[in-house]
């Protein structure tokens, strides 16, 4: 197949999202695809169009030109009038018999550029711009899990400027979570312990957004759960072994033990793959997506968000959990592919 695995962007997560983008292309072309990687926000002004999938392609050229575009990121982003599409993204995706979405966070797990793909007749793996949005949205997806019965923490969702009330008000006390309402990879996310560190955190996080998640923290075990096609995979459990899984945990080498399937009770097990399924089901998800939880000391399980664009290096959560299965890096990428294709017919063009 032609496939763009499209990466990069405009987010606080373009650097991961080009590290998920360069493991799925070179794990596509290792099956046989004529994939390339492209920066949604930059794209290839030189790209030969009558030869944009060779049959033979230099990866580590292409990640030269994306990493080169970094510089340029922060005056092009103050341009209010330029495209959020770099150039011959859309003509490059068109061409293509789908598109593996690499985007992580703002502007690409949102929904937005799954709406303008499905204006523009775009094939692209992930869930649909309905799903997207209200995953994004930490309050709405508490809300959409809530209807469900499926337990979330307690909290509240404040604006920028609005007037906040004594924490005992909201039936919360110290210490409690800050976070930003849609952001990913932890940025933005803080744990306050008393009044100052509260302030300070409410502080720091409207710089990323003008919405704040203020939940009450949940102390225990921590858990994630990938979903494909509905159903879900082994529970891995994520152990820091400092602090709590923050951005700097997520993506440094030995900072957190993963541990695939989780020393669980089947019981609890099952109870959490549960959660993450009817969550994905809530949420109105398609193709894949994973969904986060905490259990508390007493063994109360909260589910804490759902992610639909999910990390996608070689050693992210979803691949270790396809990994238990026996499914291998390359088969996984090319699997979500399958999957996502389903609601396009399931074949190429």
């Amino acid at each position: 197949m032609k496939i763009v695995v499209l990466c990069g962007g405009i987010s606080t997560e373009r650097e991961i999202s080009i590290i998920s983008g360069e493991g799925v292309v070179r794990a596509l072309r290792e099956k046989g695809h004529r994939a390339i990687l492209l920066d949604v926000y930059f794209g290839d002004e030189y790209v030969q169009l009558m030869d944009a999938f060779p049959e033979h392609y230099d990866i580590d050229a292409a990640l030269q030109k994306i990493h080169a575009c970094d510089e340029q990121l922060a005056s092009a982003k103050a341009n209010p009038t330029r495209s959020f599409f770099g150039a011959n993204v859309i003509k490059l995706c068109r061409m293509a018999d789908i598109v593996f979405l690499a985007l992580h966070g703002q502007n690409g797990e949102d929904g937005k550029v799954q709406a303008a793909f499905d204006l523009s007749g775009i094939r692209y793996t992930g869930a649909g711009p309905l799903g997207s949005a209200m995953a994004m949205d930490k309050r709405i997806t508490k809300i959409m899990l809530k209807a469900q019965g499926i337990p979330v923490p307690r909290g509240i969702s404040v604006m920028k400027g609005e007037k906040i009330e004594p924490l005992e008000k909201y039936g919360l006390k110290y210490p409690v979570v800050v976070k930003v309402c849609c952001g990913g990879s932890s940025v933005g996310v803080y744990i306050a312990h008393d009044a100052n560190a509260f302030d300070e955190s409410l502080s720091t996080a409207f710089l990323y957004e003008d919405r704040v998640i203020i939940e009450e923290y949940i102390e225990g075990r921590e858990f994630s759960v990938g979903v494909v096609d509905g159903e879900a995979l082994p529970v891995i459990e994520i152990a820091p072994k400092e602090g709590f899984y923050d951005y700097k945990n997520k993506y440094t080498a030995g900072a957190t033990v993963e541990t695939c399937p989780a020393d669980l009770p089947g019981d609890v097990a099952k109870t959490i793959r549960s959660y993450a399924v009817r969550g994905y089901q809530a949420l109105c998800l398609e193709g894949y997506a994973r969904l986060d939880f905490m259990m508390q000391h007493d063994g109360r399980i909260y589910c804490l968000e759902a992610n639909t664009l999910p990390g996608m290096t070689p050693t992210s959560l979803i691949p270790q959990e396809a990994g238990a299965l026996g499914i291998d890096y390359p088969t996984l990428c090319e699997k979500l592919i399958e999957v996502s294709l389903k609601k396009y017919g399931g074949k190429v063009r």
